[in-house]
């Protein structure tokens, strides 16, 4: 019999969220029935803190969300910062030199970067996503960092290949973390040791639950560490194979609120409804 769990971890894009970037009347339920049994639900995101603020009413105010890949943990309710692990100025610029020499200049590499201050660019860097006015912007990045980076973005005029994030990596070596989240030729960069399963793991630990107690749902390569880490492990159906190979179990599609199904079950389990092995 599958283990009831005490804290359920769960993705958001291509995850938990619709295909639509929304929260289903189903999942918004769900997610209150699971926390009304006990069960903690935390969200497990590549997401910078800016974000994630329309999901506040969706955890009642009180849920949190470990975003940037590991680098920060947000309270979502009230959009503040529980803990952060940025990369420092130096850090930053020691990387952004190390691609450029490597990927043919300021020309051919374009940067962006996350903080709890919000998102800084270069000039060249194009965004996939709404740019807030009044974002900070430079020629090179490094003029417009702030003392603690999340992610450091990168896309370049290379050609984009499946590849892309393991070739980013190569570059980038000890020096960094590169996260794949699925966003075709956007390189993801957050310090040494940053990850969702390493975060995951400190934020469990400080409340005594052992990995063994937690579930987590991911579909991209990113989550492979959070699946890895946690005791009972679900790929929603549209995941990366890798993903979909990785996981112990399966659920339904974002689509078709597949982690709504996982909720319900947790939160059964917790009540006792359809009987656990704790």
């Amino acid at each position: 019999m599958i283990r009831a769990p005490r804290l359920l971890a769960t993705d958001l894009d291509g995850t938990l969220l619709r295909p639509d970037g929304s929260v289903s009347e189903r999942t918004a339920k769900a997610l209150v029935r699971a926390a009304d049994a006990g069960v903690e639900v935390v969200f497990v995101t590549a997401r910078p803190p800016r974000w994630l603020r329309h999901l506040a009413p969706h955890v009642a105010g009180h849920g949190v969300a470990i975003c940037a890949n590991g680098a920060a943990v947000l309270d979502v309710g009230s959009g503040r910062v529980l803990a952060e692990r940025g990369m420092p100025p130096d850090l930053v610029a020691r990387i952004a030199d190390r691609i450029r020499a490597a990927w043919g200049g300021p020309e051919a590499v374009h940067l962006a970067a996350e903080s709890v201050d919000g998102f800084a660019h270069e000039t060249r860097f194009l965004s996939t996503h709404h740019v807030p006015p009044g974002s900070p912007t430079a020629d090179r990045i490094e003029d417009v960092l702030g003392p603690s980076t999340f992610k450091l973005l990168v896309r370049s005029t290379r050609p984009i290949t499946d590849a892309f994030a393991a070739e980013l990596a190569a570059v980038v070596g000890d020096l960094g973390i590169v996260a794949d989240s699925g966003a075709s030729g956007l390189g993801e960069i957050s310090g040494p040791g940053i990850t969702k399963a390493a975060t995951l793991a400190d934020w469990s630990a400080a409340r005594g639950i052992d990995a063994a107690d937690v579930w987590a749902v991911g579909d991209a390569p990113n989550d492979l560490s959070m699946l890895g880490w946690a005791g009972t492990s679900f790929a929603v159906a549209n995941a990366h194979p890798a993903v979909l190979a990785a996981a112990a179990r399966r659920c339904a599609s974002n689509a078709d609120d597949g982690v709504a199904d996982v909720l319900d079950l947790a939160g059964a389990l917790a009540e006792g409804v359809l009987g656990s092995s704790r």
